[in-house]
């Protein structure tokens, strides 16, 4: 890398030479970054697809534009192979770009913001600028499609940089992992498996007294919180990032207890009613049976016989 060319008391590109050294000195299995050896300013970069997720196995390339006040300022990030999370070519809106400088700080890294990318992608997207929100089937049939070539991008020098990271990165990220049948059904319900699985989320969701549903997943609902940033020093792997806080569901035996009992009550009120219903005919039909007698002649015997 050509250092003499740029001027070395300038904040910005001494801590940029840092983070390049240090990048190189720790390198990371699920991520690599390295800056263009004309500009520093612009780096290109290359993300695994975090795990136990459909972007399993995927390898996504991006660049890095660092502002001239660096570390100061936020950088800006941009996709460049499809992944059906985010928009690629797009300036992507994160909390650690620069369409949130207010979240930015000055002791994050180029490595801290990576990790933090990372996180993101399995994330709801919420219709943030550059989001998309691809089916979990197509992100993983996109996932095996980026592992075949780098993106074709840029000049020479930066398809150079993109096809050595690709290599790197390829030779680090284990395949895209095969759905077992089971996981496959699920993805792929039938109607009616779907429609008792709805069926049961919903009944499964609803909370005594108020009728209101929580998002429930598997036996554990989610509570979604802010976004929260944390404090990172340089080099490190530590970000705040929007996450699905899970918290145990409510047991349902809490609130079917005095149910028994209404459908108890509710017997005992039936069968009373029933013999109201009875007794009222019988007293009817009695009535209209005098009523006949009385009029057919026989009414003075009935009324002496009875």
């Amino acid at each position: 890398m050509a250092e003499d060319k740029y001027n070395l008391k300038n904040p910005a590109v001494k801590r940029i030479l840092q983070e390049v050294k240090e990048m190189q000195s720790n390198p990371s299995d699920d991520f690599t970054s390295l800056p263009l050896e004309e500009n520093i300013f612009e780096w290109q970069f290359a993300i695994r697809g975090p795990r136990d997720s459909e972007f399993e196995g995927g390898i996504y390339h991006g660049r890095i534009q660092l502002p001239a006040e660096y570390p100061f300022k936020p950088p800006s990030f941009m996709l460049l192979t499809p992944n059906g999370r985010f928009e690629t070519q797009t300036k992507i809106c994160l909390s650690i770009s620069n369409h949130h400088p207010e979240h930015w700080q000055p002791s994050w890294s180029v490595r801290t913001a990576l990790v933090a990318l990372i996180a993101f992608m399995p994330t709801n997207p919420n219709g943030a600028l550059g989001s998309l929100d691809y089916k979990k089937e197509e992100r993983r049939a996109l996932a095996i499609k980026s592992r075949e070539s780098p993106p074709k991008y840029g000049n020479p020098e930066r398809q150079k940089l993109i096809d050595e990271i690709h290599e790197y990165m390829l030779s680090k990220t284990p395949p895209v992992p095969q759905l077992s049948p089971s996981q496959a059904l699920e993805e792929h319900p039938t109607n009616s498996d779907g429609e008792a699985q709805a069926n049961q989320q919903d009944s499964a969701t609803m909370v005594a007294g108020n009728g209101l549903p929580n998002p429930v997943v598997g036996d554990r609902a989610v509570e979604e919180e802010p976004l929260v940033l944390a404090n990172a020093n340089p080099g490190t792997a530590e970000m705040g990032v929007r996450a699905a806080r899970e918290i145990p569901a409510r047991e349902s035996s809490n609130h079917p207890l005095q149910r028994p009992e209404m459908r108890v009550q509710r017997s005992a009120d039936d069968r009373l009613f029933t013999w109201a219903a009875v007794g009222l005919t019988i007293a009817i039909l009695v009535l209209l049976f005098k009523k006949f007698m009385k009029s057919s002649g026989h009414g003075a015997v009935f009324m002496d016989g009875s």
